[in-house]
């Protein structure tokens, strides 16, 4: 049993790494990719049917995947970008959830307002990662993704509350407003305390116990897993404690890590995240047959039917609050209209249409309990999966293939002083580097030749720095060897990796030293890849 259980994880771990290749050279973003291939693969005959317990989505998947969200999101945009985004967070979740469970109630017979509530609270969120991922490789606004991005850290929280919320009053048959609103404040703001509590101890062990490199990459895996188990032990926000703790300690991360533990911690969580992401999406596409066949009553047909409707519900209520929640503030505060830029139609209808679905809401459908209090069987349990399955399907495939095409069509672009601004901090630390040299170093760098010429080579970087930016046209001021250069930089350090692969053959140098040297390469061609 463990040997097949091993053996089938292994197997979808390989398929991942095989579709993602297939999704790059397509140019599809992997996610959608994922869910399609899935959805195919599960239609094959013969192919064992997997099971996504939701509880091991919730414990396994959430975590690191919000963690490392949170880690990469900067806290000074995500606190300056938080009307927006709480505005998203809570106010559209709450209207989508308010929009779908009155539709399915009068939509689909026999379908209580209460479950409306309930596949509501399911499909409302949009998923952390589809979004991001779609806009990966295209240049749109920075504003667009921060928004985007603090948007998932939070919707799904709120999502969950009103999940349980409904959940509850379904299985007890109780529920009393104020109480809830009560529930909801201490289930936010608990699950954030624990977040912070958790990650002030974390930071403090980074900070003040001799720790490695390998020590701190093992202690970030581990630290989103306290910080969820911890929370929702207490029956609090998990993916708050996730959130707040990541926000935490990305902002401190400069305080407590060197060089070689933010390299390797990086490596590590790049081949985590990556694998995670593409486990969940492809099981999403693997539950189809499963689903279908726990229809029961309903055809088929009826429920693709429920899904569709649904689906342009989630999307349409997304459009129509995202215009008024980027306006209406800026007509009614007048502090708002100084200090904030205002949006653009183009870039808030990108918003609008970034509400791809995903694995959380999958998930929550999937934790409904089959049976009632009483014994009873769950009201639309089949229903309710098929129908967020559809929600998911149609969001994320036909959004997330249409959103590259909008962004182009809408002429959408990157901000114009972002090459600006690295010219900038590259003057910026250039010129310290030069004040540095000339106060500590004088003598030095008159004097001996290789003191020189390092001066020289941070003079040259300050100089091409100022010249684009006191340039009007940066384009016809940028000198014409660069790429020569880069491609001759290149070719170096492919020689070198060339005379280490025939040095490996011989004894005149150790493997250790040889391994050293081309970690040097690496970061030699990293470096300048990344210019």
């Amino acid at each position: 049993m463990l040997k097949d259980s091993l053996l089938l994880v292994i197997s979808l771990l390989f398929v991942v790494s095989m579709l993602a290749m297939l999704s790059n050279k397509l140019r599809i973003s992997y996610p959608i990719f994922l869910v399609i291939a899935g959805l195919g693969i599960s239609t094959i005959p013969g192919i064992p049917q997997i099971r996504l317990d939701p509880n091991f989505v919730f414990i396994i998947f959430l975590p690191p995947l919000l963690y490392s969200a949170a880690w990469y999101t900067s806290w000074r945009e995500f606190w300056r970008m938080r009307r927006p985004i709480n505005l998203l967070a809570f106010g559209l979740v709450l209207l989508t959830a308010t929009a779908v469970a009155y539709v399915a109630h009068y939509l689909i017979p026999n379908f209580p307002l209460a479950l409306g509530f309930l596949l509501g609270g399911i499909v409302s969120p949009p998923d952390a990662i589809a979004a991001t991922s779609v806009l990966e490789n295209l240049k749109v606004p920075k504003r667009i993704v921060t928004i985007l991005e603090g948007e998932s850290l939070v919707n799904d929280a709120s999502s969950l509350i009103i999940f349980r919320f409904a959940l509850a009053a379904l299985v007890t048959g109780k529920f009393v407003a104020w109480k809830a609103g009560w529930d909801f404040l201490m289930v936010v703001f608990m699950g954030i305390l624990i977040g912070l509590v958790i990650a002030h101890i974390v930071y403090a062990i980074h900070r003040w116990l001799p720790t490695t490199a390998t020590i701190n990459t093992a202690i970030t895996l581990i630290s989103p897993y306290l910080m969820y188990i911890a929370a929702e032990h207490f029956h609090y926000s998990g993916v708050l404690a996730v959130v707040s703790g990541g926000l935490f300690l990305s902002f401190r991360s400069h305080d407590v890590f060197d060089y070689n533990s933010r390299l390797q911690s990086v490596s590590v969580w790049n081949v985590v995240v990556f694998l995670l992401n593409g486990v969940v999406f492809i099981l999403i596409g693997l539950q189809l047959p499963g689903i279908v066949r726990g229809l029961g009553e309903y055809s088929l047909r009826a429920a693709i039917g429920y899904g569709v409707l649904i689906s342009l519900v989630a999307i349409l209520v997304r459009l129509a609050w995202v215009y008024p929640g980027a306006y209406l503030p800026r007509l009614l505060s007048k502090r708002i209209r100084t200090t904030e830029i205002r949006p653009g139609k183009r870039q808030v209808f990108i918003i609008g249409w970034s509400g791809m679905r995903g694995v959380v809401s999958l998930a929550s459908a999937l934790a409904i309990p089959i049976t009632l209090a009483g014994g009873d069987a769950f009201p639309h349990r089949n229903l309710i999966l098929c129908i967020t399955f559809i929600v998911i399907l149609v969001t994320l495939v036909f959004q997330g293939l249409t959103l590259p095409w909008i962004i182009r069509w809408l002429r959408i672009e990157a901000d114009e002083n972002e090459e600006e601004q690295q010219l900038s901090l590259r003057l910026r630390l250039t010129r310290t580097v030069l004040q540095h040299i000339d106060t500590q170093y004088d003598h030095e760098s008159t004097s001996i030749e290789a003191f020189r010429q390092l001066k020289a080579r941070y003079q040259r970087m300050a100089d091409m720095a100022g010249q684009k930016l006191n340039s009007e046209d940066q384009q016809e001021k940028t000198p014409d060897y660069l790429p020569a250069y880069k491609k001759l930089l290149l070719e170096l350090v492919q020689i070198q990796r060339q005379e280490l692969s025939q040095l490996r053959n011989g004894d005149e140098f150790s493997d250790e030293l040889l391994r050293s040297k081309e970690f040097e390469l690496d970061l030699e061609e990293a470096q300048y890849n990344r210019r």
